[in-house]
C-alpha cells in the first residue's frame, strides 16, 4: 500500500525549496508555489496559471492537493458563526468565529475528537480519531478568513476540538506558516495556544516560539483536578505549576489560566483560597468561564451572582481575573461545547 501523501499545505517555504531542488526546478519557483498555497483562494493545483505543466504536474504526483471545505456554516443570534471543515477522509472538525467589541477571534481545532477526557468537555465525548495535518489546521484558517470577508480577523485560539500539544509537530509547523512573511503573515501575538497541562510540550512551545499560553485549570487541587481532568494524574499541580514558574514568558506577557465555573463543584471559598495560593506564584491573568451544557453532561453552571464574587475574590488579592462571556450557546458553539461527529 502506497505511503499517503502530505498534504499540500504543510508545506512551508524550506520544505518547497527543498522540493524544488530535488525535482530539478527553478529556485524561484519555490516562493511562486507558496503564493499560490498560502496568498491566494486556490482549490485545485491546476490553477497555478503562472507555474509550467510540468512543475504542477509534478505536485500533483507528490502531495495531496485535496482542499478542505466547509460543510455546515450556522449562525448563533449573537453573531457567533461555527463552520464544520470536512477533510479528505470525511471526517470533521468544527471552528468557530467570535465577534466581540472590535475584534473577530477564530477559534481553532488541532484534532479530530480528544483524548484527554476531561468530566466537562463535550469534544471528549467524541474520544480521538486522529490528529490533524498542519495543512488542514491551516485550511481552518484561510476558511475562516473567506467566511469572516470583508471583515478581517483579529486572533486566533487552539481552543477548539483536541488537545494542541498532543499534536505538537503539526501544531508548530501550522504556526510557522500562520505566522511566516510568505505564508498567512499573523503576529504571534494574536495567536493563543489552550493545553490541559502537557508540561514537556509546555516548556518546547515556551521556547520555541512566543505565542501566548493558556492554562486549562479549573481545579486547583489535586484531588478535585484528578477527577475534573486526568492528565493531572499524570502532571499533577505541584509539577504543573512548577513548570510555569519555569517557563520563559517575556516580562509585558502573562500565562491566562482558564477556570471553568462549575455550580457547587469548584467554585467555593476553599476553591478561590486554592486558586490565589497558586496564582500568586506566577504572573497571570484567570479567565472565569461559565460552563456551557451539552447533551449528557450532569454539570450545571455556576449562576452569575456567584461567578461575579468569585470574581471580586480574586481581586482582592490581586489577582488579574474576567470573565468570558459565552457566546454562541444556542447553536453548541460555545467553549466546551464542540463535538461533531467524526464519520
Amino acid at each position: 500500500m502506497p505511503a499517503a501523501k502530505q498534504n499540500v499545505r504543510s508545506l512551508t517555504l524550506d520544505h518547497i525549496k527543498d522540493w524544488t531542488a530535488a525535482r530539478g526546478f527553478e529556485e524561484y519557483r519555490a516562493s511562486q508555489i507558496a503564493g499560490w498555497l498560502y496568498n491566494r483562494p486556490l482549490t485545485d493545483i491546476a490553477e497555478m496559471h503562472n507555474l509550467p505543466a510540468d512543475v504542477r504536474g509534478a505536485l500533483e504526483e507528490d502531495f495531496d492537493a485535496h482542499s478542505a471545505k466547509i460543510s455546515t456554516l450556522s449562525t448563533s443570534e449573537d453573531g457567533t458563526r461555527k463552520f464544520l471543515t470536512e477533510l479528505a477522509d470525511s471526517k470533521v472538525v468544527e471552528s468557530v468565529l467570535i465577534p466581540r467589541e472590535e475584534r473577530i477571534t477564530l477559534c481553532i481545532s488541532s484534532q479530530v475528537g480528544c483524548a484527554m477526557d476531561c468530566d466537562f468537555c463535550a469534544t471528549a465525548t467524541l474520544g480521538l480519531a486522529r490528529n490533524l495535518e498542519a495543512g488542514e489546521i491551516v485550511s481552518q484558517v484561510m476558511l475562516a478568513r473567506d467566511v469572516a470577508q470583508p471583515e478581517p480577523l483579529t486572533n486566533y485560539v487552539f481552543m477548539g476540538m483536541g488537545e494542541p500539544l498532543a499534536n505538537y509537530d503539526r501544531l508548530m509547523r501550522s504556526i510557522d506558516i500562520m505566522t511566516a512573511r510568505w505564508g498567512l503573515g499573523i503576529s504571534p501575538r494574536r495567536i493563543t495556544v489552550s493545553t490541559v497541562g502537557l508540561v514537556p510540550q509546555m516548556k518546547r512551545l515556551a521556547r520555541e516560539t512566543s505565542v501566548n499560553i493558556a492554562l486549562s485549570l479549573s481545579a486547583a487541587r489535586d484531588d478535585l483536578r484528578d477527577r475534573l481532568m486526568p492528565i493531572n494524574k499524570k502532571y499533577p499541580l505541584a509539577e504543573l505549576i512548577g513548570a510555569c514558574e519555569l517557563l520563559e514568558i517575556p516580562k509585558r506577557k502573562r500565562i491566562t489560566i482558564e477556570y471553568v465555573m462549575l455550580d457547587g463543584v469548584n467554585d467555593t471559598a476553599r476553591d478561590v483560597e486554592d486558586l490565589v495560593g497558586l496564582c500568586r506564584r506566577l504572573r497571570v491573568k484567570v479567565n472565569l468561564i461559565p460552563f456551557n451544557s451539552f447533551p449528557g453532561s450532569d454539570f450545571r453552571s455556576t449562576p452569575w451572582d456567584r461567578i461575579e464574587e468569585f470574581q471580586e475574590a480574586l481581586l482582592s488579592h490581586n489577582i488579574h481575573a474576567t470573565v468570558r462571556k459565552s457566546r454562541g450557546q444556542d447553536i453548541q458553539a460555545a467553549c466546551g461545547q464542540l463535538a461533531a461527529a467524526s464519520t
